[in-house]
This record gives structure tokens, sequence and C-alpha cells, in this order.
């Protein structure tokens, strides 16, 4: 591993964030593939991670700090990584097993409780259950994971770094 300063690391992963995100944008804005919940989902726990990374590397800590900050990281790109792994669950299912479909979020937003919603983001409906996008054989969701994956590793190898 190069032996940058944590702080280029942490820079480096919101950097990777930042880039999930803007292809997530991309596939959504142009490529016209809309989220489902469980995108929805991974997104905003990418951008926790992101926003982690950020204030790590802006902060610049001490050792303590920097330990800190990977726990941090590691507990929010693995949390992203248990929805991603849901949703590649819900993909394999059989067909007869699938969740319904639920109505869009904009829908749940305005006429459900918030914990309701967020619950229902969470576990998944019929709609993240199809497969839009593959890359060598994988799908978004499972890609996702990988990168979730990283990230984690990414961050908690900082507390061994900083050493």
């Amino acid at each position: 591993m190069l032996r940058f300063k944590a702080r280029i690391w942490f820079l480096l992963g919101a950097l990777a964030c930042l880039s999930l995100l803007a292809m997530g944008a991309y596939f959504q804005l142009i490529d016209g593939l809309e989220p489902c919940p469980l995108c929805i989902s991974q997104r905003l726990a990418i951008l926790l991670t992101g926003i982690i990374f950020l204030i790590a590397g802006l902060h610049n800590p001490a050792h303590t700090g920097i330990k800190r900050y990977a726990i941090l990281g590691t507990m929010s790109a693995l949390f992203g990584g248990s929805i991603s792994t849901r949703h590649v669950w819900l993909q394999h299912l059989p067909p007869d097993q699938v969740p319904e479909c639920s109505p869009g979020i904009s829908f749940m937003l305005q006429n459900f409780p918030l914990f309701d919603t967020v619950k229902l983001m969470l576990n998944g409906t019929g709609d993240c259950a199809k497969i839009d996008w593959t890359f060598l054989s994988l799908s978004m969701p499972a890609w996702t994971l990988v990168a979730f994956l990283c990230l984690a590793t990414l961050s908690i190898l900082q507390i061994w770094n900083s050493k």
C-alpha cells in the first residue's frame, strides 16, 4: 500500500464517493434509469461515507482522530454495503417471491410518515428486483457492494497507516 498520509487517503475516498454519486446521476439523468428505493438508500450511504471522508481529510486529525474517523467511515460503508447486499439478494429471488412494487418515493414522502417511508426504502420493493444494467455480468447493486467494501477497507486501513 502506498504510504500517503491518512489525510490524502480520506480525501481520495471522498473523491471516490463523489465519483460514485456522479455515476448514479449520469445513469438517472442521461441514461434514464429511475432509481428504486434501495438505490436511493445506497446513494445516501455513499453521501454519508463521502462526508465523513471529506471531514476527516479537511480536519487532518492526529492518530486518535484518524482512528475515530476510520471507524465511522468503515461503519458507514458497511451500512451501505448491507443495503447493497439486500438489493443483490432481492435481484436473485425467484419471481414468485419478489415483494410487490410500491408507489414512488415522492408519493411516499408526501403521504406516509417519515419512519414508514424510510422502512420501505430500506426493505426494498419489487422495483428493486429488476436488473436494468450489468457490467461484467454484475448488476449495479453488486458493483456498489464492491465499492462499499473497498471504501470500508480504505477507511479501516487508515488506523494502521497513521502509525
